[in-house]
């Protein structure tokens, strides 16, 4: 991998990317206000579980697929994707989430003036840019190759929740450290799933997760929007 290329990727992949991804605990809250996580243990359990649930088996196969429609200019692929996306997200929060965070990397993108015109004019096609839209069009147009942009973004996810368990439960940094780190055997399995499953093998169904995300929109006392 090139250094301008991993570079890129590491900038894509931070947390201090100013697309609002901290602000956000994908229903991890609600988890955590009725005792389902608790401690360390039980916050890698749940990690583990929604990774190999939903993101393995959909959030990463869809940007999978949205990179290589983007390679390719490929337009009905990229709407297709986007919307198959949008339309699998169960909730209001959920939904919400992904097109905040998509808006603001299409801005954030647009005013770093990266890609082409061709390439920029296949992300402003669409009426709604869900997140994972707007970064596969970011690595396709930083050149980012997508192996390594599909395991930055699940790097991403991961230590967002790591995040979330270091200030909400609470653990300690080192307890935090410990954690990311013993996710690496599932975040490359998450990565190798993610690159064969066949269209009519992705699937999003974790019905605990949507009832957890739809608790968490009349939470009383909450530190996140999702």
């Amino acid at each position: 991998m090139q250094a301008a290329a991993l570079l890129h990727l590491l900038q894509f992949s931070s947390p201090s990317l100013p697309v609002g991804a901290y602000s956000y605990s994908q229903g991890l809250e609600a988890a955590l206000e009725i005792g389902l996580v608790s401690d360390e243990a039980t916050a890698r359990s749940w990690i583990v579980d929604v990774l190999q649930q939903v993101v393995a088996r959909f959030e990463a196969p869809v940007l999978w697929r949205l990179m290589m429609a983007f390679a390719a200019r490929d337009a009905d692929a990229v709407a297709q994707w986007s919307d198959i996306f949008i339309a699998a997200r169960d909730t209001a929060e959920l939904r919400a989430e992904t097109i905040q965070m998509g808006y603001s990397l299409k801005k954030l993108v647009e005013s770093l003036d990266i890609g082409d015109a061709p390439l920029l004019a296949l992300l402003q096609q669409q009426d709604e840019v869900p997140f994972p839209t707007a970064l596969a069009f970011a690595t396709v147009a930083l050149g980012v190759p997508h192996e390594e942009a599909l395991l930055g973004m699940l790097f991403s996810w991961a230590e967002n929740q790591v995040l979330v368990c270091v200030k909400s439960v609470p653990l300690g940094q080192v307890a935090g450290q410990r954690l990311l780190l013993s996710l690496r055997p599932e975040l490359e399995t998450a990565a190798a799933t993610a690159r064969v499953l066949a269209d009519d093998e992705l699937s999003n169904w974790c019905p605990s997760l949507s009832l957890l995300s739809m608790r968490h929109e009349t939470q009383y006392s909450r530190l996140y929007r999702s």
